[in-house]
């Protein structure tokens, strides 16, 4: 292993002629890459098969992990592979036009804004709600959906979860996006004529201590964005709708008063959803149902914990159609491909009545947000 040592302003400006030489052959072997990439894909279009081969990727990752020797580098190296494989992946997405990912709402939403963040070289499609949005993915109009998962502030959003544990899709990715929530209302409008404040129900209760404090009436709307649009074409000075920034701009909106959150840490947290599991990750996480038996979730909390994983959440919902009963969703620490989440997952059969594996992602921190 080369040990790092203090170099001088020489030193450094060699190592830094090293790097743009290193710089100009790595996008000279990307160009190349990328070449055969798309004739990958085009031969995948012939012959009608997905852009995501995940056994594929396994072994892609592993044969080139191999090859380096350095074990202190081999994480990034991981991390760098998986990043490049996945980029390869978004450009066969677009050769074969696949490229459209999906959020519920409108343009402006924050899923909107996530949605560009996490794709920002894919076409984007607004569903009118979340279960359209796991129509369009499972249908394969669009690759991906994007949709919020939880807050910070109001907990999780239920419909979300029950989605995931009716359909057969898998989290890709999941995003923080911190939330500025505005109170926006037609241009003249003032503060003190407001009556009604149209959002979507997690919005209005993000903002509950403001509402109250102003004595406005909230009024539950499908989404913030739409609730924007509605103030907008309303033409009612005594309507106001709670959104982002971004959606006062589309809208030709004023923003009354801004960052109206009770909360200043307000974050939505997103996931990605998609067809397929992904083959790499630094976190997994699980749906599952108990037999209604004495102790037997407590047993499987055990199981994880005596198999040495560590559990950074768990949550449960109520069954629908059988009352008192549960299920649920746990989020874990590690790669499920590796051979002991694997002998986890065995383990976890033998002991629940139902095991769904979820996602298997990393987790990426969004900075900003309007």
């Amino acid at each position: 292993m080369n040990e790092i040592t203090q170099t001088g302003p020489d030193e450094l400006q060699a190592a830094r002629e090293r790097i743009n030489r290193l710089d100009a052959e790595l996008a000279r072997l990307f160009a190349e890459r990328m070449e055969a990439v798309g004739q990958v894909a085009a031969y995948k279009a012939e012959h009608q098969l997905p852009v995501l081969d995940a056994e594929r990727e396994r072994q892609v990752l592993a044969k080139n992990l191999a090859l380096l020797d350095n074990e202190e580098l081999k994480p990034y190296f991981r991390q760098f592979l998986q990043y490049f494989m996945d980029l390869s992946k978004d450009y066969q997405r677009a050769v074969l036009q696949q490229n459209t990912v999906v959020y519920a709402g409108a343009e402006g939403a924050f899923a909107s804004q996530a949605a560009r963040w996490l794709f920002p070289n894919y076409r984007y499609h607004s569903c009118a709600d979340f279960a359209n949005v796991f129509q369009e993915v499972l249908g394969g109009q669009a690759a991906f959906g994007v949709i919020p998962f939880e807050n910070s502030y109001t907990g999780e959003v239920g419909e979300v979860f029950d989605l995931l544990f009716k359909h057969n899709c898998y989290i890709q990715a999941i995003c923080d996006l911190p939330v500025r929530q505005n109170l926006l209302a037609l241009p003249g409008a003032k503060l003190s004529g407001i009556k009604k404040v149209y959002s979507h129900p997690q919005a209005l209760s993000q903002c509950a201590a403001f509402l109250q404090e102003y004595a406005l009436t909230p009024q539950p709307y499908v989404n913030t964005a739409l609730a924007a649009q509605y103030v907008a074409d309303s033409g009612d000075k005594s309507a106001a709708a709670i959104a982002s920034a971004e959606s006062a701009q589309l809208y030709g909106l004023e923003i009354l008063a801004a960052n109206i959150n009770s909360s200043s840490q307000n974050t939505t947290r997103f996931i990605v959803i998609g067809r397929e599991l992904k083959a790499c990750g630094s976190h997994f996480n699980l749906l599952f149902t108990v037999n209604h038996n004495a102790g037997q979730l407590a047993r499987v909390m055990s199981l994880i914990g005596d198999l040495g994983f560590n559990m950074e959440s768990i949550k449960s919902r109520p069954l629908r159609d059988l009352p008192w009963q549960y299920y649920f969703y746990v989020e874990i620490e590690g790669n499920v491909a590796d051979a002991a989440a694997q002998e986890l997952l065995v383990r976890l059969k033998n002991n629940c009545h139902t095991l769904k594996v979820l996602g298997n992602y990393d987790l990426t921190q969004v900075i900003g947000g309007n």
